[in-house]
């Protein structure tokens, strides 16, 4: 009878660990920039990841979600980390946001449209039909009800017609959502996420098939441009930061790379995002900004 007690005990203790080993996740890589090596889907379900299986990945199963969610991140994109999560049982490594479809994510493409009421002089007619017996006011009646509801019925397929077309724009802008959402890996462990699991070391030789941790750049390793290095910042610009993360100012980032070469904005619920796309030496740089703080930002080689 001491096993619940027992159970209790030890579950006293796991949580405080658990939440102690994601602070360290979340501090090691949280605001870091990493580079994916398979497609991603669009979509909060992410790749599924079972270390130490003989298929890690089940790739028929990743299929399907590219199939039907469309690709966020493909091989060679850049992806900031935005979220470390430990469960019981899985380890959700989030890029770019996490993929699409998580709280707040409208993602059903549904346009409801209710159909036009009769109308009340519609009402009116049909209760005079009911209580006239006479068979020339029953035709009258029966020809002013056909046209009401004709008109009703026109009316009907001109609202349908409206919300066949606003599906078909949801449904792009879902899609658009989607590819700009990012995506994630969802580390899976049974029954539970091991110790030597909930560590930056673990999780790196989880993903290190899908994922490169390492600084890359044009010139090697740690040059010019790598993920992660300083970027040389304006001379005429004093006291500004010179490593691009999130979490800047819009004049911050500004003040680092110069003035964007492109600016367009976009709601997202009450909020509007403003896409800002730099150019520095051998590379472009898109930043996003919500209420002028930068939530995530990605880089990729000038094309020659």
């Amino acid at each position: 009878m001491r096993v619940i007690p027992v159970l209790l005990a030890l579950a006293a203790v796991a949580r405080p660990a658990l939440a102690q080993s994601e602070e360290e996740l979340r501090t090691f890589f949280e605001g870091k920039t990493v580079v994916v090596k398979i497609e991603m889907p669009g979509t909060e379900a992410g790749v599924d990841v079972r270390p130490g299986t003989p298929q890690p990945v089940v790739f028929p199963s990743l299929a399907r979600r590219l199939k039907l969610f469309g690709t966020a991140l493909r091989p060679g994109d850049q992806a900031l980390v935005t979220k470390i999560k430990v469960k019981k049982d899985l380890i959700e490594f989030q890029l770019g946001g996490g993929g699409y479809g998580t709280f707040g994510d409208d993602a059903s493409p549904n346009v409801n449209v209710p159909s036009v009421p009769k109308s009340a002089r519609e009402r009116e007619l049909e209760d005079d039909l009911q209580r006239t017996n006479d068979p020339d006011e029953r035709r009258r009646l029966r020809e002013r009800i056909d046209r009401l509801k004709r008109d009703r019925q026109r009316e009907d397929a001109r609202n349908q017609a409206r919300a066949a077309e606003a599906r078909e724009i949801k449904v792009a802008n879902i899609r658009q959502r989607r590819a700009e959402g990012g995506s994630r890996f969802n580390i899976r462990y049974e029954p539970i996420v091991p110790a030597e699991a909930l560590t930056p070391e673990g999780v790196m030789l989880a993903l290190a098939e899908y994922v490169d941790f390492s600084p890359i750049a044009p010139g090697g390793p740690g040059g010019p441009g790598a993920l992660g290095a300083p970027i040389e910042p304006n001379a005429d610009v004093a006291d500004q930061p010179t490593e691009l993360r999130k979490g800047l100012t819009v004049e911050e980032v500004d003040g680092m790379l110069g003035r964007p070469d492109a600016i367009t904005k976009r709601r997202e619920g009450t909020f509007t995002v403003s896409t800002c796309t730099y150019r520095t030496p051998g590379r472009i740089i898109t930043a996003e900004f919500v209420e002028g703080v930068l939530i995530r930002f990605a880089m990729a080689p000038e094309s020659p």
